[in-house]
């Protein structure tokens, strides 16, 4: 039996992954947004070793969800599954980041900075991020005209090379990335063809398996099968590079990396 966190476990593949897991006898610790959003799961969460409530766009309450995760206890796993698609503008966070990047990525590499190291890690791309520019002059979007698909395209190709990054840096840790494919999730939407339950499958079986094939690190998952990520997904070069900005971004550093 494991402890898994799942952010952004109140739809979508985050949920699946959580009913999944607490059927197989796994504890799990889910995430809302809101209270709002929290009520929408109450069945699940009656079944779950607990809930907590933060949104992913502000710092500080991303703090707050690593904190009361912290609480419960050390995790086996953490999936980083939550994620926002095609905003219509640049929008600003508290602390005035892009949302989509503040959701997507800096939230994250916060979680990962704050939560008590667990022994795997899962980090939810697309395959999108091989649309997404290499240049990490203005990841924030402060000067370009606002591009939706591209800041998305950009914040998965930066989570992809964070999971690589963390298998190279922490070699104690199982870190991967996953490509859940386009799923018919709220996201995704009704006409999505892929299979929604080989989205969610894939990163249950990285986070609990004891399967050779689910035990290895720093690779990029698409239905059970590694495939190619983009050449700055593997280059370390770049990855200590990406890892350097979200430093500055966040003003927290990771001393192990």
């Amino acid at each position: 039996m494991s402890r898994i966190f799942i952010t952004g476990s109140t739809d979508g593949l985050g949920l699946a992954a959580a009913r999944t897991l607490i059927s197989q006898g796994h504890d799990v610790v889910l995430h809302a947004r809101s209270r709002e959003r929290a009520a929408a799961i109450a069945e699940t969460s009656a079944t779950a070793l607990g809930l907590v409530i933060g949104d992913l766009a502000s710092a500080a309450e991303t703090r707050s969800i690593a904190d009361q995760v912290n609480a419960i206890g050390r995790m086996d796993a953490v999936i980083h599954n939550a994620g926002i698609y095609l905003e219509r503008s640049r929008g600003e966070t508290p602390e005035g980041h892009a949302k989509t990047l503040a959701v997507n990525v800096l939230a994250p590499y916060l979680l990962t900075a704050w939560i008590t190291r667990p022994h795997r890690l899962i980090y939810l791309t697309s395959g999108m991020h091989r649309s997404g520019a290499s240049s990490l002059d203005d990841i924030d979007w402060k000067r370009r005209p606002w591009n939706a698909s591209q800041a998305y395209s950009e914040s998965k190709l930066y989570i992809a090379t964070l999971a690589t990054a963390l298998a190279r840096h922490w070699p104690d840790v199982l870190s991967n990335a996953v490509d859940p494919g386009w799923v018919p999730t709220k996201m995704g939407g009704a006409g999505a063809p892929d299979d929604l339950e080989m989205g969610h499958l894939t990163q249950t079986w990285l986070a609990t398996s004891d399967d050779a094939a689910a035990k290895v690190s720093g690779g990029y998952w698409y239905h059970r099968q590694q495939r190619e990520a983009a050449a700055e997904v593997g280059d370390a070069v770049f990855q200590d590079a990406l890892v350097g900005r979200l430093a500055e971004l966040t003003g927290v550093r990771h001393t192990t990396l």
